[in-house]
């Protein structure tokens, strides 16, 4: 059997140990760790990650990972058949950096530190700890796979984009910037807890990056009417963040509609940019209202996609 038709014939994606090879506190509410380790070779495909989401698995209490069949076509219902005090912990992040070399694969993962009492989840305090050797579980797309597992950035032929989100998005937003071709053209706001906090992105030529420092604003208060200003809004003098109804996180993008919408643009569409928007919930559905509602911007052109929700502990 070939090699291609090895990959084929395995499951999309790679469940892989992986262990931490570097750490670096690389701003007050970011902390970069690398991943490496022999598990991870056929992880990913350099060139196109975009927003690629990925799982990562947190050890348990014991600090012993769950072992799960690393072939099995089933690997969530093998991760949910372990007794939940052995499972450890399951998030979703975005991969920042990933290389490629002779040498190996490394992943490169930014978190996002909430360290505040009563806000830190199981990521927040293991990346806040994480040394070099501590192991943990990734669940990604193999490399060489047709599709695009887990990519909802999708431009199309839209002449320019428009990207938004907090910190939460920040890495996507970097590495969606990094692997766009270099003639893209448009902006991104990103709003981050504090100045410092503005990380190097190698943006493309004609793409604006807006870091938003929020200081001791609400969540959102920076960035929603910095991009509403910028698209020619100007009739929001009071902003109030939307709740996100529903136990279910926002998630509309021109091909999907959670909320079951029909999804096909509407004849009246004539604003060939294309919106990528995610973060926390309440600040998506927020801007998701007042873009597809206010500015009559067809669904059919944004993503809106909700990471998170603000006082909600986060599962998978």
């Amino acid at each position: 059997m070939s090699a291609d038709t090895t990959t084929r014939t395995r499951p999309p994606y790679v469940l892989a140990r992986a262990e931490v090879r570097a750490v670096e506190r690389v701003s007050p509410s970011f902390v970069r760790i690398t991943l490496g380790g022999a598990e991870l070779d056929d992880f990913g495909t350099p060139g196109d990650v975009f927003d690629a989401r990925i799982k990562l698995v947190f050890p348990p209490a014991s600090g012993v990972l769950p072992s799960i069949d690393r072939d099995t076509d089933d690997w969530w219902a093998a991760y949910l058949a372990i007794p939940e005090d052995e499972r450890g912990s399951m998030r979703t992040y975005s991969i920042r950096e990933l290389f490629v070399s002779d040498a190996g694969t490394e992943v490169v993962i930014d978190f996002v530190l909430h360290l505040a009492p009563g806000l830190t989840g199981p990521a927040s305090l293991w990346a806040s700890r994480a040394a070099i050797g501590d192991e943990l579980l990734l669940v990604g797309p193999r490399r060489g796979r047709e599709g695009r597992s887990g990519i909802e950035y999708a431009p199309a032929e839209a002449s320019s984009v428009v990207l938004v989100g907090d910190e939460t998005a920040a890495p996507a937003i970097a590495r969606i910037l990094e692997d766009a071709p270099r003639e893209t053209r448009g902006i991104a706001f990103i709003e981050v807890p504090e100045a410092s906090d503005q990380l190097a992105i190698d943006a493309p030529e004609n793409v604006e990056v807006h870091w938003l420092p929020r200081g001791d604003a609400l969540h959102g208060l920076r960035v929603i009417p910095t991009v509403l200003d910028y698209l020619g809004d100007t009739g929001h003098d009071e902003i109030t963040v939307q709740d996100a109804d529903g136990e279910d996180l926002v998630w509309e993008t021109p091909v999907y509609s959670g909320l079951g919408e029909e999804v096909t643009a509407s004849s009246g569409a004539n604003d060939d940019r294309y919106f990528w928007i995610a973060g926390e919930s309440g600040v998506v559905t927020t801007l998701r209202r007042h873009l597809v509602k206010d500015l009559g911007v067809d669904r059919s052109q944004v993503a809106f996609m909700g990471y998170w929700r603000r006082g909600v502990a986060m599962r998978g």
